[in-house]
This record gives structure tokens, sequence and C-alpha cells, in this order.
């Protein structure tokens, strides 16, 4: 662009030669660490920023990166110095861009001190900014950006330029807007960068103003910058690509002040599988740096997210599972496995047996059919107590089913409330079914399990009956740490005989009542027991031990 509109601006290092409009090469731009850290809350550690840096360029390859704005804080300084002083040594360099402003000689001063060499230089692409915010002509803007330019070129920055809310300048002051444009053309800039500033666009005004600028200003090269106020940044994006743009601005998981901008992840997907065009993302990078940035910038991505949500290659219902082992009938293109991830079946109330077989084959269990539909049953009753059944709760509901199924069941909890508030003791009411009959207890105790134990105990009691001696309880939750993960709680009990029970349930006291509902079947059996041999209970079987 610098000596000749007809030719096109040189691709980013890296870029392929671009042959054709249909087999363009698209650049892109991630401003995660500029723009992205806009996001309200958000401000990456100048070690957080470098390894952000390496992830992008490294990692995903994209084709440039913008990391900072000019004259912002020290530490601002120190993370661009320690991105610049890094992609010096890996020929990275040109690369590496800074947001900087027509101050002449301000900005560029600062980004020469930072050890960068590309200037992103913010103007006024609305007559509305400059009148209203600068309070300046053109005339004078011009110039003013003729000499930033210049100051920029003499101490061997290279050059593209913003046009801040180019898209109102679109709408509202086209000819101030274009003028910008074709004055540009004249400077020696690399690209020209059209920002939607407010995120005000629809896909079809994209459309225009890119088809119209494109065939102005043959040969330039274009970037396109969306915000997702509407929630039509990807949109907008397609469109821009899809009429002239050769350069296309993200941040990792839609990054940016207010609704955030393009996201990356979703800009990568809609150009790889609706258009023709090229471009250099690794894909299956995505989903690691995507969870990294969450974790620096502490903005958690909603679960529903695209590509990169907790939930988005999950199938809940049951009959997406069946459909998927009967040629893959609810797949797409999105397949999990381009961005380094794996299809689940979701466990809960929804599910049916293929999500729980799809489950079953992932852990390596192998169950009767009976056995699968207690399995079933059971996850069903637990998703109405819980929002999701995860794979990692599979093995407990297992063993707790397969546990039930072992003991015939003549007693059991029928109600209970619990009260448990600061500066009084715990209080349970208890209603027991024991051989068809119903017995009403209450106590108070040092905790919830124990008050209930005492309940309990008050009821064999008054039926002339001893309770077993609890020697162990032990409690643990499947991996992840989640608050709202089940509960395994496996007690061991002295009966003259030790055995262990378990109880499985989102609620810790009520897992060990569980737990207990099951020792008090137990005994009932023991009764027939041989006198001097001790049975010790193991997930879903006795073994018998001599006395």
């Amino acid at each position: 662009m610098e000596a000749n509109r007809n030719h096109t601006a040189q691709p980013s290092k890296g870029a392929e030669p671009l042959e054709g409009f249909n087999c363009r090469r698209i650049e892109i731009m991630d401003t995660t660490l500029r723009d992205g850290e806009q996001t309200s809350g958000v401000s990456f550690l100048p070690s957080e920023k470098l390894q952000i840096a390496k992830l992008l360029l490294e990692e995903l390859k994209v084709d440039r990166i913008e990391v900072a704005s000019a004259r912002v804080s020290e530490g601002e300084l120190e993370g661009v110095q320690k991105i610049t002083q890094w992609a010096s040594q890996k020929g990275y360099l040109d690369r590496v861009e800074v947001l900087g402003f027509v101050d002449t000689p301000v900005s560029v001063n600062w980004i020469v001190e930072s050890g960068a060499k590309v200037l992103n230089l913010l103007t006024k692409g609305s007559l509305n900014h400059l009148v209203h915010q600068l309070k300046k002509t053109p005339e004078q803007h011009f110039a003013e950006i003729s000499q930033s330019i210049a100051y920029a070129q003499e101490k061997g920055i290279s050059v593209n330029v913003y046009l801040e809310d180019w898209s109102n300048g679109m709408r509202n002051s086209p000819e101030y807007t274009l003028s910008l444009i074709e004055f540009l053309t004249h400077q020696p800039v690399k690209r020209i960068m059209l920002p939607d500033t407010l995120g005000l666009l629809s896909p079809e005004e994209v459309k225009t103003f890119l088809t119209q600028i494109t065939a102005k200003f043959q040969g330039v090269h274009f970037d396109f910058h969306a915000h997702n106020d509407y929630d039509l940044s990807v949109a907008n994006v397609l469109e821009a690509v899809n009429h002239g743009a050769s350069g296309i601005h993200t941040t990792v998981n839609g990054l940016g002040e207010r609704a955030g901008n393009a996201p990356l992840e979703s800009v990568v997907a809609v150009i790889k599988d609706f258009t023709d065009l090229e471009i250099g993302i690794q894909e299956q990078k995505i989903f690691r740096v995507s969870k990294l940035v969450e974790q620096f910038s502490g903005h958690h991505i909603p679960s529903n997210k695209p590509v990169v949500g907790e939930n988005v290659f999950t199938q809940t219902a049951g009959i997406h599972a069946d459909g998927d082992n009967k040629k893959n009938l609810y797949f797409n293109d999105l397949m999990p496995e381009r961005f380094g991830r794996q299809r689940k079946y979701a466990l809960g109330k929804t599910s049916g047996k293929a999500n729980i077989l799809k489950n079953l084959e992932e852990l390596g269990i192998s169950l009767e059919k009976e056995e699968l539909t207690r399995v079933t049953q059971r996850i069903i009753e637990l998703g109405d107590k819980k929002e999701r059944v995860t794979t990692e709760d599979l093995p407990y509901i297992i063993s707790d089913v397969l546990q039930n199924n072992s003991i015939a069941k003549t007693i059991s909890i029928e109600g209970y409330h619990m009260t448990h508030s600061k500066g009084l003791k715990p209080t349970v009411q208890l209603r027991m079914n024991i051989h068809g009959k119903f017995y009403d207890e209450s106590a108070t105790g040092d905790g919830q399990y124990d008050s209930f134990m005492r309940a309990l105990k008050k009821i064999y009691k008054s039926l002339g009956r001893e309770l077993p001696k609890l020697t162990d309880y032990h409690v643990s939750i499947p991996p992840g740490g989640k608050t709202d993960a089940f509960v395994e709680t496996v007690i061991t009990w002295d009966y003259g005989k030790i055995f262990k029970t378990k109880g499985l349930d989102p609620d810790q006291t009520v897992a060990a009542m569980m737990a207990t509902e099951k020792m008090l079947n137990i005994i009932e059996n023991m009764t027939y027991q041989p006198e001097k041999e001790e049975s010790t209970y193991y997930g879903n079987e006795y073994r018998v031990i001599a006395g």
C-alpha cells in the first residue's frame, strides 16, 4: 500500500502469497492483551501477558497480536518489554503491535522504549468524534496524523491505522470517513483498520460498507474489528471477510469492554466452515489457550459458550446419544476433537440407557441388563436433586446401586426434619418404618448426623434392641471439587462382625443417613448368620471370615 494501491499489502510473517479473491488468506490479529484487557475487572500481570503472547504466537499461530496501549502505566511498559524481548529472540517482533495516539512524539517514544516495532495509530473515523472530542477540523487532524506517521518512520516503527468509530462514520459522515481513507492510502502505512467501535452494525451494513470501500480502494489491506453489543460480532466478521476484508481482530473468549469483541474461537470455526478462505490458526490448541486466559483473567467462560463452553459438546437427552450410536445422527461439523476436546453424554433426569452406555464405555464398565435398568433409574432420581450427574459420579452411583440391590430392605427412613442454627444445637425429627410399623422420635446432638443417630437410638431402645458401634466414618466426592458434587459416605460398623455401608447424595448428612439405613437392613440379615463368623461388606458382596 505504501507505493501502489494496485498491489496487495504484504501479508505478515508466515502468510502464504495471495492468489485470488476466493483463496485469500485472512490474517488474524488477536487483541486479547489490549482490547481484551479492557474487560471490566481484568488486568493481566506482565508475566501473564508474556505467557499469553507465547501461546497466541507459538501455539495458536495467530498472525499478529496487539499487546498494550501506549502511555498507560509502568506495569504496562514492563509487560510489553517482556514480550518484545522474547519476540525479538524468536523473530516475531514485526507481529507484536501497540496501540498509540496522534500525540507526536509521546506514543512513538513510549513504543520505542518498550522495544516494539509496530504502531497501531488511533485516528478519528467519524466526523462526530473529530468535532466533539478533538474539536479539530479534518485538515488539522490529517496534518497531525501525517506528522505522527513520519515521526514513527524516523524511529524505525511501522504503522497501521485505526479509524475509531468508523461504523458511525460510514453511517453519518461517509464523505469525511472516505476522505480519511483516501488520505491514508497515500501515507506509508501497512493496514487500515475498520472498527465497529460501539458494536452497532448489522451484517447487511457490514456487507454494504466493505463492498463500497474495497471496490473504491482496490489492493488496500483492510482489517475489520467487531464488537458484540448486539451479539452480531461473528456474523459481521463473516460478512466482512466475504466482502473484501483481509484481516480480522479477535479476543480469546470474546473478552472486551461492554459485551466484548469477536471471540477468536468462534471466528476461526466460522471462517473454516463457511468460507473457502485460508487462516493459519491451529484450532486444536484453542481450548488450552482459552482455559489459561480464563484463569489469568478471572473471567468465567459461560458453560454454553460456543466451542469453549463446558456444555457445548455434551449431549443431555438420551435420544441424542441413541442417535449418535446410529450413524452419528446428531453430529455436525463442529466436532470436539477439532478443538482438543471430547464429546460427553450428560447423566441426569433426561438420560436414557444410551447416555449411560456411552459413559460406561468410557470407563470400561459393563453391566447386566437388569443392573443397567436400576442404574438408569437411580440416575434419574439423583438428577431431580442435582442439575447434572457427571461421568466422575458414575462409579459412585453404580457402587451405591449394586449395594442396595444386595440388601433385603425391611427398614426404611420414611421422613425427617433437620434444623441447624447458629448458637443452637442441631435437632432432628425422625420417622422410621420398621417391618411395616412407624416410629417417631426427635433428638438434639452435636451435629445433624449425631442428632439423627440419637433419635434412631431412642427408637431402637424402645424396641429393646442395640445398634452397632460406629468405628469409622469416611466422606469423599468425585474428582473436580465442585460444590454440587455428590457426596459418598462410607461408614464402618462393628456388630460382633465388621461391615461397611455406603450412602450417596448431594447432601453429606443425607448420604450418611442412607448408609445407616443400609446398616439397619444388614443387621436384620445378620441375625441368621453363624455365630462364630465375621462378615465384612465389600462393595456389593459379603465375605465371610472364620472367627
